[in-house]
């Protein structure tokens, strides 16, 4: 389906109801909902991970589920049956059902989790129809999808939050706060990134029993059918969240801070080709695929209050799994990948690291002290806990969610941004203002309490 008819649609299916969502939003009392009337789109591994999350929490009812691939479908049936909740109504007859879940009036919010290139018509829809709206990580691929979420939002009033999940990891959150109580003096840089070896994920025909797949497309298994392609058709950090996300909070991006301009270099493609020549052969079809995407795609973000940011992205390389983090300032540094810290004045040998669990104990955040064991059973570590915590509690008080559409609009247009500085030999893009200059007088929203 073509995605342009598709957002007009979706405008079409939000106007039916006769009452633009932005008034709707208006008169609202403040007063907060017993219960989260809560839609699915997309439960394949991703979307199903969120809805164990929804069957967790009695105040969370699931009415509707929307995928377009029966497996998943009768997957998430059988977890709501198993927990014990009623049926939920299932649209399933192509694209296009979409739109008729979204019209539901039994519906306060929608958690989409598709591939890549329906997430901005899928969010902009549901808002249009008056629902909060949760996008999986990258919320968009394109510069103009940042622009079209932040439009529909100030159009309408309907939020939208990227479930960037790595914003609450314990460590960075701990760090987040030993920021803000200035352990580390003025912040002056910070590094970060996706260094996470996908080829496997990439290159998979589901066939585990008969060792490595090298398959994608039609022939591969769940995110290879559709995530793979990005690989082939794009040279640029393809996947920056996980990294900008917490090192966006840290500076205060959007808050105070923005992203001014950003220079972005790949190296040679090597990786997925080896990857398949090695376990397929150099006769396999997919031995003469030409993948653009560079093994190594390095991003220099500058910020308006002088800090840097270097962003990492490394998918298609052997290695293990990081998101490298750093954070710099004029008192001190946090090295996640050597777990080390160093305090001026406080370390107790000078120029020498020492271990950074008794500082990450000490500072850590209260969110993760007050609800340390409902976590332990969440995916990534107890993070997406949090993450759909703070979506669920935000359409509970009708506020704002702690991550924003803003945040949605600004960390993914690095992406296509970084692919334009690649393309013009790792030239400066500017990097827009979709806060329309409410940075400036904008104030923080998360991780201030033990709330959400």
């Amino acid at each position: 389906m073509d995605r342009r008819n598709f957002i007009q649609k979706a405008t079409l299916a939000g106007s039916a109801t006769g009452i633009l969502p932005s008034i709707l939003l208006k008169e609202e009392t403040g007063k907060p909902r017993d219960k989260v009337r809560i839609g699915f789109v997309g439960v394949g591994l991703r979307g199903r991970n969120h809805l164990q999350q929804a069957l967790y929490r009695p105040d969370v009812e699931v009415n509707a589920i929307c995928d377009i691939d029966s497996s998943s479908i009768n997957f998430a049936k059988d977890l709501i049956k198993k927990a014990g909740r009623k049926e939920p109504a299932v649209y399933s007859k192509g694209d296009e059902d979409f739109l008729n879940m979204v019209k539901r009036d039994d519906l306060d919010a929608v958690l989409i989790a598709t591939p890549w290139q329906w997430h901005v018509p899928m969010t902009i829809a549901s808002m249009n129809a008056g629902k909060y709206a949760a996008v999986e990580v990258s919320a968009t691929v394109t510069l103009q999808e940042s622009w079209d979420l932040v439009d529909t939002y100030e159009k309408t009033g309907s939020h939208c939050m990227i479930l960037e999940n790595v914003c609450y990891r314990r460590d960075v959150m701990a760090i987040l706060k030993m920021i803000r109580e200035g352990m580390f003096g003025e912040m002056t840089y910070a590094h970060c990134g996706y260094q996470h070896d996908l080829r496997g994920i990439k290159l998979n025909n589901g066939k585990s029993n008969e060792g490595y797949g090298v398959e994608f497309g039609e022939k591969g298994y769940s995110e290879a059918k559709w995530r793979t392609q990005h690989s082939v058709d794009r040279n640029g950090d393809i996947y920056p969240t996980h990294g900008l996300g917490p090192v966006a909070h840290w500076l205060d991006i959007n808050r105070g801070n923005k992203f001014n301009y950003l220079t972005s270099t790949a190296t040679k493609s090597r990786g997925l080709h080896k990857y398949i020549v090695d376990h397929g052969g150099e006769k396999h079809p997919n031995a003469k695929v030409n993948f653009k995407l560079g093994d190594v795609v390095t991003t220099t973000i500058q910020c308006h209050n002088g800090e840097n940011i270097v962003l990492i992205h490394d998918t298609n390389s052997p290695r293990p799994y990081s998101l490298g983090f750093r954070a710099q300032g004029t008192e001190g540094i946090w090295m996640n990948d050597g777990h080390t810290i160093y305090l001026e004045g406080i370390s107790p040998k000078q120029h020498e690291a020492e271990q950074d669990a008794p500082y990450l104990k000490k500072y850590d955040h209260p969110l993760w002290k007050k609800y340390e064991k409902e976590a332990e059973n969440a995916g990534h570590g107890g993070i997406d806990y949090f993450v759909f915590r703070g979506f669920i509690e935000a359409v509970k008080r009708q506020v704002a969610p702690p991550i924003d559409v803003y945040d949605a609009a600004v960390w993914s247009a690095v992406s296509p941004l970084s692919e334009l500085s690649v393309a013009r030999g790792s030239s400066p893009v500017e990097i827009p203002d979709f806060t329309r200059g409410k940075w400036k007088t904008n104030k923080r929203i998360f991780g201030l309490t033990d709330e959400f």
